[in-house]
């Protein structure tokens, strides 16, 4: 059923900053109108949530003039310029929500368990499975050892084999593990695996945990069913992690609707704006500890946590994984290695600082390429078609190790790549923003957007009450479009003719050139304008539809107008160092992305 109203307070509380905004009802149309943050007291000496909200709505009410608390008590409802109508939370506070998650086959079902535990906004520790071929007590130990919020068991399709999911039920027993968080309490685990275990599950379980039974999440090998299983994640992340959380019990006694956990919440704005469009969308949120991915083909959600991908506690991960030449490719400027290091060694021990220089500046956006890339690949990794289906397997082969799983993830038919977290909505020059193009690589025609303030956690739960509202002020005062690229889909020789061009702006005013590979066009298209465009590839190039297929249609502006990129898909950058540095000057000038250096 779907609230109305005039005025809602909203609040995301991060691991170091408690976020509010205020949304209101202007005429017949929902705007985001305030925003104020406070720091989130959820660690000593403070050790309770609602001293940073209080702060953070104390804001609201200073920069809104707004009169919106009582004492320490929120008003409500709304009455003329006093009070709001309903309070809206999310959560990452305190490390979020952190599983386990196990199943009979690694491949199968504890794909399925990992699938359901990200989309409803967990970090997955470890998955334990009974193919993993660890031993019973290094399974045993591990789960003891990673005392998670909660367990997702799965295994087996209902009316199957039971003894697997069984056995991992008793390795889960012999654990006895703790919760990470009120410790006398007992480990909440959830079953959602073959119906017909559920009995002897129960026998096993049922004394040592906090034990929840849904629904199979693979009921048979060819469909997933994780929206139960989602569901009944998020009601006891409420029931027993949030509510032993320091002032949480306070918190989700104020709040008109469930507290979702953070990335739970940006995956169901996600999933709102393509389904109201019926559009395919790939979302990013890349914060300083992980990088979140989210994406929505044909209706199916998925979402990875690259727990080890961040800007700031995770940045040496980063460039660990890539390497540091992976980095300095990026860089437009002579740099010596060890000094790139050093300053990468002293963002990760000062996570709060910002660059100061312009080098500084573009450093970081090189290990945010880097980071965003990474995620992005471990994301089209996991976000496969179901396993032991497609191709027919049976389940002996499915207790093998999956190798070259079809991706869901079609670069080609993808409308929009929306991008969150500092790095991106913070950039100093919206066009810095652009870099995504460099980590994601589209194909074909897409639009790149940024959060604007970082509102995606707030409208996610705001859409669970009303969607229509969620979704307005997403498109309305979230997202900035940045403006819509058209990408090659296959490589070429440098300097080579690639295409022909053709822009009528909607004063009828027309541009045509003529691209080689390898290069970057923007052309101006401002935000609300729109044009039509004719893009005619030469023999041997490919922009979606075939080799020297011509492309057209309406095309939308953005902030930074319409990029035609040539540099191939996978984008190439020269191994000379001299051809790398006047590279990426020529694509940077193109973008206007930064200040022009001096002779560094």
């Amino acid at each position: 059923m779907k609230e109305t109203f005039n005025v809602v307070i909203a609040t995301d509380c991060g691991s170091t900053t408690t976020k509010a905004i205020l949304i209101e009802k202007k005429g017949n149309e929902y705007r985001q109108t305030f925003r104020g943050e406070a720091p989130t007291t959820v660690e000593s000496p403070f050790e309770d949530v609602t001293r940073g909200v209080l702060n953070s709505f104390a804001e609201l009410e200073e920069l809104s003039g707004r009169k919106l608390l009582d004492g320490e008590k929120l008003i409500m409802p709304a009455k003329d310029n006093t009070g709001v109508d309903m309070y809206i939370s999310t959560s990452s506070a305190g490390g979020g929500l952190q599983m386990m998650v196990a199943g009979a086959v690694k491949t199968m079902t504890a794909q399925s368990a990992q699938k359901a535990a990200l989309g409803a906004g967990a970090i997955v520790m470890d998955i334990i499975a009974s193919n993993d071929k660890r031993l019973p007590h290094e399974k045993i130990e591990r789960i003891r050892y990673l005392r998670p919020d909660m367990i997702l068991l799965s295994g087996g399709t209902d009316g199957g084999t039971v003894t697997h999911v069984v056995e991992l039920a008793e390795y889960i027993a012999a654990a006895n593990p703790k919760p990470r968080l009120g410790t006398t309490f007992k480990l909440p685990v959830i079953y959602a695996g073959n119906k017909e275990a559920r009995v002897k599950i129960k026998e096993v379980l049922e004394n040592k945990t906090a034990l929840r039974i849904t629904e199979n999440l693979r009921p048979v090998l060819e469909r997933e069913n994780l929206g139960p299983a989602r569901k009944e994640i998020q009601n006891l992340f409420l029931e027993h992690v949030m509510a032993h959380a320091p002032g949480y019990d306070k918190l989700i006694s104020w709040t008109s609707a469930p507290i979702m956990p953070t990335p739970g919440a940006v995956g169901a704005i996600i999933q709102a704006i393509a389904k109201k469009d019926n559009i395919n969308v790939v979302g990013v949120d890349i914060g300083g500890a992980t990088t979140d991915v989210f994406s929505v083909f044909d209706q199916i959600f998925n979402r990875t946590v690259s727990a080890n991908y961040g800007m700031s506690y995770s940045i040496s991960n980063v460039v660990a994984e890539t390497g540091i030449g992976n980095i300095m490719k990026w860089l437009p400027f002579e740099a010596d290695e060890a000094d790139i290091r050093n300053r990468i060694k002293n963002k990760m021990i000062r996570p709060t600082t910002i660059p100061q220089l312009l080098e500084d500046l573009m450093i970081e956006h090189a290990i945010a390429r880097e980071a965003l890339r990474l995620a992005f690949e471990q994301h089209k990794s996991l976000a496969v078609s179901l396993q032991g289906v497609q191709r027919g397997r049976d389940i002996s082969e499915s207790f093998k190790q999956a190798a070259g799983d079809q991706s869901l993830i079609d670069m080609n038919n993808l409308d929009l790549i929306v991008g969150s977290g500092g790095v991106l909505s913070h950039a100093p020059r919206r066009s810095q923003a652009m870099m995504m193009i460099d980590a994601f690589q589209p194909q074909g025609i897409t639009m790149i957007a940024v959060d604007s303030i970082f509102m995606m956690p707030h409208l996610g739960v705001l859409s669970t009450i009303n969607e229509e509202a969620a979704t307005e002020v997403f498109e309305k005062d979230c997202m900035i479009y940045l403006g819509n690229c058209i990408s090659l889909t296959n490589t070429g020789k440098m300097g080579s003719k690639c295409l022909d061009y053709r822009v009528v702006f909607h004063d009828k005013q027309e541009i045509t050139g003529t691209l080689p590979y390898g290069e970057i066009k923007l052309l101006n298209l401002k935000p609300g304008e729109e044009a039509e465009i004719e893009v005619v590839p030469t023999k041997q190039f490919n922009l979606g539809r075939g080799k020297g297929q011509k492309i057209g249609g309406k095309v939308a502006g953005g902030v930074v107008g319409l990029i035609i990129d040539t540099r191939g898909r996978p984008l190439e950058i020269p191994k000379d160092k001299e051809l790398q540095k006047e590279y990426i000057s020529k694509w940077n000038k193109a973008f206007k992305a930064y200040p022009e250096l001096d002779n560094t």
